[in-house]
């Protein structure tokens, strides 16, 4: 059962002053959230001592946060870009996580062009739209388009989180 089909979220929220349109204030608000969080993802890139240290695997991890960086962008323009928006993005998840040594600048980049992708695709994105089913069929079921956002912010967190232990962990220790 999607649960957040039967949530009402405007008695969770106030309409804010950058409402483009009637019945759009949600899909602003995913794309507040998205947007602040690949902002923070560039911050933690950018930390890294060196761009070597992106690509760096640990003993008992499975990924590099250069992987999780390209994961998180690959994941953004198919499941919000091609799904929602129509970009005509084609996915390949296989190479986000065996792709090595892309440059930050690189990384970088393809996070900006994430967020242009999703800015355009939520700006279509009515409040109606958002209580529909989401067009493809996940894992865990048939979800409402809100259901499938709020997993993918979850998401993205959960691997923005991995990404900043990996670089406080730095090439020996805590930083």
């Amino acid at each position: 059962m999607d649960i957040m089909a039967k949530i009402d979220l405007s008695r969770c929220l106030r309409p804010t002053k950058q409402t483009k349109g009637e019945g759009r204030m949600y899909g602003e608000l995913f794309n507040s959230f998205i947007q602040r969080e690949l902002d923070r993802l560039k911050e933690e890139l950018m930390q890294f001592p060196d761009e070597a240290s992106l690509w760096v695997k640990r003993d008992g991890v499975s990924n590099t946060a250069g992987n999780l960086a390209l994961h998180i962008a690959g994941n953004l323009n198919h499941f919000i870009g091609a799904v929602l928006g129509g970009t005509g993005y084609v996915r390949d998840r296989e190479l986000e996580f065996s792709a090595k040594d892309v440059p930050r600048s690189e990384l970088i980049g393809s996070i900006e062009n994430t967020k242009h992708v999703v800015a355009a695709a939520l700006a279509e994105i009515t409040d109606e739209d958002l209580k529909s089913d989401y067009p493809l069929e996940k894992s865990f079921g048939k979800v409402s388009t809100s259901y499938l956002l709020i997993h993918l912010i979850t998401h993205l967190n959960y691997h923005l989180g991995q990404i900043n232990y990996y670089r406080r962990l730095g090439a020996g220790g805590i930083i």
